[in-house]
């Protein structure tokens, strides 16, 4: 399986410290979640039905005609690939990069034909592909394609029978964003819906998608039955219809995000993201992940291309203060090795 962030235990184990001492940016996830309400006895005791008013809160939060939740985006990314070659053989499949590691690597393994692309060099490829997948935005740099641009893409690929696939598990701090309205009315687009990264519920592996009927109703025969938990199915209404939450939630992330930016400008590191997380390419990108390691402060690594780095929001204050400090430590010691060498 590919690495990704939220593997704490995989640094405990290499740097010694203990689970309860490290400042975990590694993810995108709001460290502020959703309180979780009460639930009700029988939750553990029935198999999972389909929920009506999970389905129609779902579509209200998003603005979409219709919607499948599924245990997590993750689940619909793996079966996706699956899908289409069931349905039309193996194909053509762009996917932007870099991005979300786990769309290119479903769509090899089911024995796709795969090409990554810069995302400035995705329009050139809309017609010679039979299926595209984007992150809007994108993680980890941020990237963002206009909402105009992506359903005419959209409309290109359906003409021949194919996809577009929008990822758009950050995009609720920025609505203005989303496509998911125009999934289900419009031909070959499929938009894929995260609760777990804004409402900060990972755990709860519930997510949603968005595209016609035909294609959930595959989708879901699919995934099989019982794929979402009753207790997800309960938290998750509440979660979506919490529109007082929603509101003060996106103003202090986009604020957060901002700060977070900031500080990393200060110690001279040029980020890009979204309101969740900030990443940045940097040539020595395994020597900060190390040092910031070392000292309990434990971001995502990225080796693809010159390498990059993706760090999360902190909790609180004290985060906060300790990441400055961390990355004041590092600057100090850059410009003493600079120095030296000079």
């Amino acid at each position: 399986m590919l690495e990704h962030g939220g593997n704490l235990n995989d640094a405990v184990a290499h740097y010694g410290i203990a689970r309860g001492d490290w400042l975990d940016l590694s993810t995108g996830i709001n460290p502020q979640a959703y309180p979780v309400v009460s639930l009700p006895p029988d939750v553990w005791q029935r198999l999972p039905e389909s929920s009506a008013e999970l389905i129609a809160a779902a579509c209200a939060y998003y603005g979409a005609a219709q919607m499948l939740p599924v245990a997590g985006t993750q689940a619909a990314i793996q079966a996706l690939p699956q899908l289409r070659l069931r349905h039309s053989g193996v194909a053509q499949v762009v996917v932007a990069a870099p991005a979300y590691a786990e769309h290119a690597h479903r769509w090899a393994q089911a024995g796709h034909q795969l090409q990554e692309t810069r995302y400035a060099d995705l329009a050139a490829m809309v017609d010679h592909c039979d299926v595209m997948v984007v992150c809007n935005p994108n993680n980890p740099t941020g990237a963002r394609v206009a909402p105009a641009t992506l359903r005419d893409w959209a409309q290109r690929l359906a003409q021949r029978g194919g996809w577009l696939v929008v990822d758009e598990a950050f995009a609720d701090t920025m609505p203005e964003l989303s496509v998911a309205g125009a999934a289900g009315v419009q031909d070959g687009l499929i938009v894929l819906r995260s609760v777990g990264k804004f409402f900060g519920l990972a755990g709860l592996r519930l997510g949603f998608v968005a595209a016609q009927a035909s294609v959930l109703t595959a989708l879901q025969e699919c995934l099989g039955p019982w794929s979402v938990s009753t207790a997800a199915q309960h938290i998750g209404t509440a979660a979506l219809r919490d529109l007082g939450w929603h509101r003060a939630m996106r103003a202090r992330l986009l604020a957060e995000g901002a700060r977070l930016h900031d500080l990393l400008a200060e110690h001279g590191i040029h980020a890009s993201g979204s309101a969740l997380y900030q990443w940045w390419s940097q040539p020595q990108a395994a020597e900060l992940h190390d040092w910031l390691a070392r000292q309990g402060i434990w971001l995502r690594l990225f080796t693809h291309g010159s390498g990059g780095i993706r760090s999360g929001l902190p909790p609180d204050e004290a985060g906060w203060q300790r990441l400055r400090l961390a990355l004041q430590g590092w600057h100090q010691q850059q410009t003493r090795h600079a120095g030296s060498r000079a």
